[in-house]
């Protein structure tokens, strides 16, 4: 499990310390940071998949991700004594992303290339990575580092000297990608898998042309598909060797005295139907609300046979009735006994219901001079927290 989040330099997000429990939420007023959190860690996420630089390609290039405004906020420019400025900058401009769990933290720092370092080449603005290291423990500490990584240089720590790996490394590729061997360095391989097993829920279709309405070739699927295509076979999954009466418990639960049908047509396409009480055929997916084909969603989704080490909501409320969203929020908390669960929401009585759980860590945002901060936070609550050296 993640126990501390910490982004530097990222957007809104100039230096966030972020503490994890087993159910989280995250919440606060419109563009108060919220989705540059998600996207964050999804950026984070990536570094696994070996496609971190393309990811900050897509957002517009390193430089648009970086913090817009000073590089540091006096207590004059808080007040308003003085106008926000900047001044000459005293640190290289790094992206950092970094977290800690029980066993391993990991972090990594972004930046651009040393100019005409490269040779002659097309790819001049393309980030570098500059600093990767994996250490044992909740912080970073010289000591504790076991992978340790500089430019082109990989070294990994054996007792209590240091052996080198890789000397000629890509500057935009991973260790997750160029350095996982079993026996030089298990904790590569250990965190690379972890991260891989994110799962990130925001797109799921419910549009009158969306997969999840229509007969769809169904396989044993433990995994429900990011956009919700596979959401029958999801479900038949989840019928025949997951939870099942977990399951009819959340349909309940939203739909009193309702029930899942799965049918199987002769050429092997599944379909998902919707029994309710009072009428005397099944519903079929093609008639659902969009409302009632999102709780589904949801449903297949948080109930998976092989929870991830992480699964990550982006405001699952998104067209359900607020009646459903108190029978989604205990859905959650079910589903956060056996994964850690991060949800974004800005739905009351969602939050509320998550709130309601012993085990939540409700993490409310607000922005001061356009920087996300953490209502509440002073110096003391923060998790500790400490970058390796990001200048180089």
């Amino acid at each position: 499990m993640i126990h501390t989040l910490a982004i530097g330099n990222y957007r809104s997000l100039l230096n966030l310390v972020i503490p994890f429990g087993s159910l989280n939420v995250i919440t606060g007023e419109n563009a108060s940071g919220k989705s540059n959190l998600y996207k964050a860690l999804r950026l984070l996420s990536e570094t696994a998949q070996g496609d971190v630089i393309n990811s900050l390609a897509r957002e517009g290039g390193l430089n648009s991700t970086f913090w817009a405004g000073p590089e540091k906020i006096s207590d004059a420019m808080r007040r308003g004594d003085v106008e926000v400025q900047g001044g000459p900058k005293q640190k290289l401009s790094r992206l950092r992303l970094g977290f800690s769990g029980e066993d391993f933290g990991y972090s990594i720092s972004l930046g651009y290339p040393v100019p005409g370092s490269a040779g002659p080449t097309a790819f001049a603005l393309d980030p570098e990575i500059k600093r990767e290291c994996i250490w044992a423990g909740n912080s970073y500490r010289p000591a504790s580092a076991l992978v340790d990584r500089e430019g082109n240089i990989i070294k990994v720590r054996d007792k209590r000297q240091w052996n080198v790996i890789a000397q000629h490394s890509s500057h935009f590729e991973s260790i997750f990608t160029q350095a996982t061997d079993p026996e030089k360095a298990p904790e590569i391989l250990s965190l690379k898998e972890q991260i891989r097993g994110w799962r990130f829920y925001d797109h799921f279709r419910s549009d009158a042309e969306a997969p999840a309405r229509l007969p769809q070739l169904g396989t044993r699927t433990p995994v429900l598909h990011h956009d919700g295509r596979d959401l029958a076979a999801a479900l038949q999954t989840i019928i025949e060797i997951g939870d099942v009466d977990a399951l009819n418990d959340a349909v309940a639960d939203a739909f009193p005295g309702s029930s899942i049908e799965i049918t199987v047509q002769e050429d092997g396409r599944f379909m998902v139907n919707l029994r309710q009480h009072g009428l005397l055929r099944s519903l079929s997916a093609a008639e659902f609300s969009d409302g009632t084909l999102r709780y589904l969603l949801w449903v297949a989704a948080l109930l998976t046979p092989r929870p991830p080490t992480l699964m990550v909501l982006n405001e699952p409320e998104t067209s359900l009735h607020p009646d459903l969203l108190p029978a989604l929020g205990r859905l959650i908390i079910r589903a956060s006994a056996s994964t850690q669960v991060w949800v974004v929401s800005h739905a009351s009585r969602l939050i509320a219901t998550l709130e309601n759980a012993e085990a939540c860590n409700s993490i409310r945002l607000e922005k001061e001079l356009g920087q996300t901060r953490i209502v509440g936070q002073g110096m003391l609550d923060e998790p500790m927290w400490k970058w390796p050296d990001h200048n180089k």
